[in-house]
């Protein structure tokens, strides 16, 4: 599982953008919030792993100049000889509400022992980019940014903004310091754009909701194959549910099972 940042990559935000409905997205459109997931294994593709199973905390914190993000999975995955590994990624970041700061760490370990691990902070030069990401794990070393770069929090808010524009796809340049190479290319589909309907969370009943598949490709060197897909539903305050995330050798299905709405306290 080389790619850990499932949900937290992928939950975006910029100012006065455009949501579903027509009126323009403040930073306070987007809930900070804290949200549980449970994940099982995807049946439908046959591979050497027969089970998985575990779960996924996400949480997002109002910090006043940026958002602070944590994202947590424990997955247990089961072959066909019966052998159990366990899967632990532990994903937090910090970027700021104009989109231009991010800091970043994540740490993935597979039975104890640390298979990968990122640390550093990013920044751009205007919004959109350019910029460059400062690494100082897993060595010291600097990337540059091409123009159109866009942070985490601010990738989501313009997938929301392309479905209430009617766009079907976009292609926007990700930097969330998941992976050592710097900055990968997002390719979006937008599925479909839904009205509010009733849900058994109050808060999200009242909101639009937006169906998209992402695929993540490496630009060092150039990929043909994504580095890790995930299709998801997103409500527009940024609450995100019915994951499906496709790790190449099998995809798990990641549902909400919590969620609580936090204060904004700036």
């Amino acid at each position: 599982m080389r790619r850990p940042a499932a949900l937290a990559a992928l939950i975006l935000l910029v100012p006065m953008l455009a949501m579903p409905g027509g009126r323009p997205a403040l930073a306070a459109d987007f809930a900070a919030h804290r949200a549980l997931y449970i994940l099982k294994l995807d049946p439908s593709r046959t591979t050497d792993v027969v089970a998985a199973t575990g779960t996924m905390g996400y949480e997002v914190m109002d910090a006043c100049d940026g958002w602070a993000v944590r994202q947590r999975l424990q997955m247990t995955i089961t072959n066909h000889d019966g052998q159990d590994i366990q899967m632990v990624s532990d994903y937090a970041t910090w970027e700021s509400k104009d989109g231009l700061a991010f800091r970043y760490h994540m740490k993935q370990t597979t039975e104890d022992a640390v298979t990968s691990q990122t640390d550093g902070d990013a920044k751009l030069d205007k919004p959109g980019g350019p910029g460059e990401a400062h690494y100082t794990l897993p060595d010291d070393a600097v990337k540059k940014l091409p123009v159109g770069t866009l942070f985490p929090m601010a990738h989501t808010a313009a997938i929301l903004d392309g479905a209430a524009a009617g766009k079907r796809f976009l292609a926007i340049p990700l930097f969330d310091g998941t992976v050592e190479s710097g900055v990968q290319d997002s390719s979006i589909v937008i599925l479909n754009v839904k009205k509010p309907t009733p849900n058994r969370y109050p808060a999200l009943s009242s909101l639009s909701s937006t169906r998209v598949r992402l695929a993540f490709f490496d630009r060092e060197p150039p990929s043909e194959t994504p580095d890790y897909e995930v299709a998801m539903t997103y409500w527009e305050n940024g609450v995100a549910d019915d994951l499906q995330m496709d790790f190449g050798d099998f995809t798990v299905d990641a549902n909400l099972s919590e969620l609580t709405l936090l204060p904004h306290r700036c």
